[in-house]
Formats: C-alpha cells, sequence, structure tokens
C-alpha cells in the first residue's frame, strides 16, 4: 500500500518536471527568435524640383524618399552617398519628382558643354524639330499639349490647269486678226477685225473677247449648236489623307526666348493673379527629316493640317483611305437628291448654325 503512493507520488513529480521543463525550453526559444519589425526603408535622393540641363546639383534642389529596401538600386544615391552626388552637373533636364541616379549626373570637370537650348536634348537621335501653324480647332480644342502623341491629317485643294500656261482653265478666248491681205479694223484701242482692202499685213493682231473657253453643245430640240461658256470660276476638288502617325509633340506654343525669374515678391505674395494664358497659334513636332520637308511643303502650299491625339501607348498604324466626295457617297452610301419640281422656301444656298441662347455674340470686324 505505502508502495503504491511512493509510486504515484514520483510519477506526478516526474510529468511536473517534464511540463515545467518544456515550458521553459519554449520560451527560451521564443525569446532567442528574432522579432518581425516589417520592411526595411532606405531614404534616396529625388528632384525637389526642375533640374535644367547643365545645372549644378546641390542640397537645395534635392529631397528624399524613403523606399523599401529590397528596391533599391545600386545607382540611387543614399544619405551616406551624398557628397557624391554634390556638385555634379545634370546631362540632361531633370523634372521635379524624378529619382537622381548615377546616369543622370556626371563630374563638372568631365561635363561636356551644352550647346543651343536645353530642349533640343529631348529630340531623339536621327529626328529633327518643326514648327506648324495652328489653332484651336487644328490641335483638338488644345488637348494636345506638350508630349503628346498625334496623328497629322492634311486637306488640300486642285483644279484643272493649262499644262503650257499653268492658269486655271477655262482658258480666256481672244479673236485673231490680221490673217492675209487687209486691214485691221479697230474701234478705238480694240482690234475687231479685217478688210481684204489695203497692202499686206505682215504682223497679226490680236483682239482679246474677254470670255471663258466653253464649247458646243447640240441642243436635242432645236438641233441647234450652241456655245456654252462657264458661268462661274473653276471649282476646287477637295482630299483629304492622314499624312503622318504616332508623331509627339514637343511644345504648344513659343518656347521662352528669355527665362523666367521669379522674383521674392511674387514668391511672397500668395494674392498675385497669374497673367491670362494667350492661345497658341503654333505647335513644334518631332519628327523625320523627309516629313519635316513634307510639312514645309504642305504649310507653304496653303494646305490645312489637323492634329488627332492618340494614346500614347498605342502603337499601332492604320492604312487609311482618303476622302473625297466621291469617297463620302459610296462609302456612307449617301444618295444625291432627285430634281423635284418643288422645293423648300426659303431657299438654302449655305448651311448655317442655328444661334443658341449661350452662344457669345460675336462683334462683327469694324
Amino acid at each position: 500500500m505505502r508502495r503504491g503512493r511512493t509510486l504515484i507520488l514520483v510519477l506526478l513529480i516526474i510529468i511536473i518536471g517534464l511540463v515545467v521543463g518544456f515550458v521553459a525550453i519554449n520560451q527560451f526559444l521564443t525569446a532567442q527568435q528574432p522579432e518581425d519589425t516589417g520592411p526595411v526603408y532606405v531614404d534616396v535622393y529625388y528632384a525637389a524640383q526642375n533640374i535644367a540641363q547643365g545645372a549644378t546639383i546641390t542640397e537645395d534642389v534635392l529631397a528624399t524618399l524613403r523606399v523599401p529596401q529590397e528596391n533599391l538600386v545600386a545607382v540611387m544615391f543614399t544619405p551616406d552617398e551624398l557628397p557624391l552626388l554634390v556638385g555634379k552637373v545634370s546631362r540632361f533636364p531633370l523634372d521635379q519628382g524624378v529619382v537622381i541616379t548615377e546616369a543622370m549626373v556626371s563630374d563638372a570637370s568631365s561635363a561636356v558643354p551644352v550647346s543651343g537650348p536645353e530642349w533640343a536634348s529631348l529630340i531623339p537621335p536621327g529626328m529633327t524639330a518643326m514648327s506648324i501653324p495652328t489653332d484651336r480647332l487644328s490641335v483638338s480644342g488644345y488637348a494636345v499639349n506638350d508630349g503628346a502623341h498625334v496623328n497629322i491629317n492634311a486637306c488640300l485643294l486642285f483644279v484643272d490647269v493649262d499644262p503650257s500656261f499653268q492658269t486655271i482653265l477655262p482658258n480666256l478666248t481672244a479673236i485673231v486678226t490680221g490673217t492675209g491681205l487687209g486691214n485691221v479694223q479697230r474701234q478705238g484701242d480694240t482690234a475687231t477685225g479685217f478688210t481684204t482692202e489695203g497692202l499686206p499685213i505682215l504682223s497679226l493682231g490680236v483682239a482679246a473677247a474677254d470670255s471663258a473657253q466653253g464649247r458646243l453643245e447640240l441642243d436635242p430640240s432645236l438641233q441647234q449648236p450652241f456655245y456654252v461658256i462657264p458661268a462661274e470660276a473653276q471649282r476646287p476638288r477637295m482630299v483629304c489623307q492622314m499624312l503622318l502617325q504616332d508623331v509627339v509633340v514637343l511644345k504648344l506654343g513659343n518656347f521662352p526666348l528669355v527665362p523666367a525669374v521669379i522674383t521674392p515678391e511674387q514668391q511672397q505674395d500668395p494674392n498675385a493673379q497669374p497673367a491670362a494664358p494667350v492661345a497658341p497659334d503654333i505647335v513644334t513636332l518631332v519628327v523625320s527629316p523627309q516629313d519635316s520637308i513634307t510639312l514645309s511643303y504642305l504649310v507653304y502650299s496653303n494646305a490645312k493640317l489637323m492634329l488627332t491625339l492618340r494614346n500614347p501607348s498605342d502603337q499601332a498604324r492604320v492604312a487609311s483611305e482618303a476622302s473625297t466626295l466621291q469617297f463620302l457617297l459610296s462609302q456612307y452610301n449617301i444618295p444625291v437628291p432627285a430634281k423635284l419640281p418643288y422645293a423648300m422656301q426659303p431657299a438654302l444656298t449655305a448651311l448655317i448654325s442655328p444661334v443658341l441662347p449661350n452662344d457669345a455674340p460675336v462683334e462683327p470686324e469694324q
């Protein structure tokens, strides 16, 4: 009996010892494990303001931001590497907020002086920048702006010309006089014909009729020929086509002739009213040298150019068809109105936009 109690007591002591030992070992192992403090962040330098090409990097134009250590790249500058960054010069213009890397700066002693304007470095090699006139409609209501990707449409007018004279048809007619023997009949300073009387005429005379060249047409009812002349000048024929695709806009408007300088008074005055923006009438495009020649020809040939905005990530090219009157009628199934024995009154000779109550009144030119 006593031996059984002793055995039970020994088992209880062993079990309690095992439990105490397990708890002590678990706490010891837990204390040895490092605490999970989350990701480690590192400070890197970025441009706190716009830095011009060739400008010296100082602490005033720098600021730091925190990035996870796993995202840190060796070409970035950390606070420990600040002496390596200060005193260098920028190789090209740096926009505000851009993280500065080693490829963006160089030593002042080895920096090559930049000739020309700073925006010339924005033009890729093999390309050129060219300006063309524009207006609000041509740039999609000013939706086209600096850095936009656009397509360029061109509309031209064509007329028939005389191959020799290079003048618009029809030609003006005249009366040739003085063929053969006789005298030239004149009425004032104008030659009206000739007579067979008189001495031989060794030279010809021309009497201008000042009428357009026409053609003979046979009237089916009278069976008589009529000489028909045009009632108005030749109407030009218009054609529109997309010439260039995915063209980059370097700048909308004029480039500054003098760098803008902000005075301390303007910086301290929060109520200073900015100057009213001037509507741009010119746009500079980045095109190939051959395309710049084409645009020069179109500008001086009085062609109408329009820029259509596109998604900058869209790299597709579209094969388009030129739009003419014949194309519109056939492509969109537009019928030519039939000649009816009745018409609308009053007569419509032009399309006039309706006047709406909210339209701003336009003062006529003086």
